[in-house]
């Protein structure tokens, strides 16, 4: 009986031509494109210390989950395996699933758990275990199913977009969902219009969507961490920052907590 570790070809091929520059990197550009999951993931985690001390341990989890998405990527685009693209499946699945635990609003809880976080996440821990074993039923569908998630988290971003005059609050949710609509759409024209880009010789829009993608990771995390912090830190005010400098035109953000002090 083969072995289900035995080499197996991913079904999934993007539009980068396969060991054009190394036969030992099937995909150049969408291999290497991955290092910025390991230059904003680290810097994320030493920028929100300050925030996760205050908040909750468990945002340096979703950072280093960000990170093993980026290494399992690269692996994935690396050999192009079957192995490779289930483990960045699953690695998006369970970073997908740390940010429903930490920073889901409670008023979006199913009605039968109240406003209890401790069974919410337990919810959602179950559910991702049962969807990691699915996901080797019909691993075509995962990456569709992934981006899906993301109509459920534009609807809350949408909802607490109508709740708040905050004008920076407003900026970050913006910002967040245009850099996520520029990298779905390089996601989707590398899959469904590859015969064109291949014409004009531009094999690049896989590795555009890694780049976008982990710019929009800080965005995200800085915009569900200001919502959360409406529900979950009272007495405490969270300020957007950018790194380098604040007053650069572009910058990575992160939040600084303050103490609201009553005269």
């Amino acid at each position: 009986m083969p072995s289900i570790f035995a080499y197996q070809s991913s079904e999934v091929d993007w539009c980068e031509s396969n060991f054009q520059h190394s036969e030992l990197v099937a995909e150049f550009y969408n291999t290497f494109s991955n290092v910025t999951f390991f230059i904003f993931g680290p810097l994320m985690m030493f920028l929100m210390h300050p925030y996760a001390q205050k908040r909750s341990c468990y945002v340096y989890i979703t950072c280093i989950l960000f990170m093993v998405v980026g290494l399992f990527s690269m692996y994935f685009h690396m050999t192009l395996s079957f192995l490779g693209q289930l483990l960045d499946e699953i690695a998006i699945l369970w970073l997908l699933a740390s940010g429903y635990s930490i920073w889901m609003p409670r008023c979006y809880f199913p009605t039968f758990l109240g406003e209890n976080r401790p069974q919410f996440i337990c919810l959602v821990v179950i559910t991702t275990v049962v969807s990691t074993f699915l996901s080797f039923l019909r691993p075509v569908i995962n990456a569709y199913a992934l981006n899906s998630i993301a109509v459920h988290i534009l609807y809350i971003v949408f909802q607490e977009y109508k709740k708040t005059s905050n004008k920076e609050l407003r900026h970050i949710m913006e910002v967040s969902v245009v850099l996520w609509a520029f990298a779905l759409t390089s996601w989707i024209s590398d899959r469904l219009l590859c015969s064109f880009w291949q014409q004009i010789n531009f094999f690049y829009l896989h590795s555009i969507w890694h780049v976008l993608i982990s710019i929009t990771f800080p965005y995200g995390m800085v915009t569900m961490a200001l919502v959360d912090a409406r529900y979950e830190m009272p007495g405490q005010t969270l300020i957007v920052r950018y790194w380098p400098r604040d007053t650069w035109p572009v910058g990575l953000p992160y939040v600084e907590v303050r103490d609201d002090k009553n005269c």
